[in-house]
């Protein structure tokens, strides 16, 4: 009994540690566009949730008050046309500036992603935009060639969207 429970414990400290290394060290999906209209038309198009399903290939719909500290209700579109529902918590909502959230898979610790939008002006009436996730958790490192072929590219597909949408808002008023 007395060896069973040192395996145990081991096991479960290795199992802590892991957990401890892959939160603090994220997996990080980044990319940025510039895009030819400004950044409060870039956050127009991006706050018209209800018309996400006509033009964004990654966010399919997304409902809620969007409040930090609220929840939302995500449908995401993968590359496979794999669907994923899930109800993230907003963490940041700044007008022509960052909308952010994390999704965390219960209990935590396991898989959880913070993503964000990062809009900054440029000269000229422009913006950059950034889109990325910062994904931790013991589960991570064992998801990261999926995330890197069929979630990133869905993250540059929907800046593309976004670019064309926000354009498209500025030139018709």
């Amino acid at each position: 009994m007395k060896k069973f429970l040192v395996a145990l414990g081991t096991v479960l400290v290795v199992l802590a540690g892991w957990t401890v290394y892959t939160v603090a060290r994220p997996f990080v999906l980044h990319t940025e566009l510039d895009i030819d209209a400004s950044p409060e038309h870039v956050w127009k198009a991006l706050m018209d949730r209800q018309s996400y399903p006509d033009w964004n290939p990654f966010i399919i719909s997304s409902t809620g008050e969007l409040k930090v500290g609220g929840t939302i209700t995500n449908v995401l579109r993968d590359t496979k046309g794999g669907e994923t529902r899930f109800t993230p918590t907003l963490l940041a909502v700044v007008p022509n500036q960052e909308l952010r959230w994390i999704g965390k898979v219960p209990p935590g610790a396991l898989f959880d992603g913070e993503h964000s939008f990062r809009i900054t002006p440029l000269p000229g009436g422009r913006t950059h935009l950034v889109q990325e996730e910062k994904f931790s958790g013991a589960a991570v490192p064992f998801t990261q060639s999926m995330l890197k072929n069929t979630i990133k590219p869905q993250f540059d597909a929907m800046n593309r969207a976004l670019a064309a949408r926000a354009e498209g808002v500025q030139k018709n008023g």
